[in-house]
């Protein structure tokens, strides 16, 4: 059984999308693929609440109580690799997981750690997309789902959504609708990335 391990810091809407997903297309018994563990970086995060309601293992490791970011990506690449199975590399899925990874952990999962961005990358890396988005004029937005690599918000497209920008958006409203298709994607965008694996 392949293990894929979801990173969160809030919420964790993407994380039950793909965990619904899951379960709904029974990637047990087809993919031989489970969701086996959701780690946040803030206990507050709700996400932790709907994980533990699934039965998932979930488990806190908070940021601030490691001297530097490398200090915590090892600890971090440490609860990740308590899912390892020979010859069965685990996933990594950042969903909302708001940290920026050391080249370290980066390499170390490379192939097999997998982000979502709210915008058409390679549109808006990085903060506030949609407001710039909407700044800029943009008649579209949207988002993507990508590999990691060691530059922020670049790497290999795996899968990207398209949303109309409407003359009235704000940022909140179109972050709303974004989302609503990140739910769509991301969970497709895993399943296929697992069947290459």
């Amino acid at each position: 059984m392949k293990n894929i391990v979801i990173l969160i810091s809030g919420s964790g809407s993407n994380m039950a999308a793909i965990v619904k997903t899951a379960q709904r297309d029974d990637w047990a018994g087809r993919l031989g693929v489970r969701v086996a563990a959701v780690i946040s970086n803030k206990a507050d995060s709700k996400g932790l609440v709907f994980a533990r309601e699934q039965g998932l293992d979930t488990e806190v490791l908070d940021h601030k109580a490691f001297a530097s970011r490398e200090a915590f990506d090892a600890a971090l690449a440490s609860v990740i690799d308590r899912y390892e199975q020979p010859d069965a590399p685990v996933l990594v899925v950042l969903a909302g997981f708001m940290r920026i990874l050391t080249p370290d952990f980066v390499n170390r999962y490379a192939g097999r750690l997998v982000n979502i961005h709210p915008s058409l990358l390679p549109a808006f890396p990085g903060l506030h997309t949609h407001a710039r988005a909407i700044e800029a004029g943009c008649k579209f937005a949207g988002a993507t789902v990508h590999l990691v690599t060691a530059e922020l918000d670049h790497g290999p497209i795996l899968e990207q959504a398209v949303v109309p920008v409407l003359p009235d958006d704000t940022a909140d409203t179109l972050a709303a609708r974004v989302l609503t298709q990140e739910h769509v994607i991301y969970p497709r965008a895993v399943a296929g990335l697992l069947q290459k694996l």
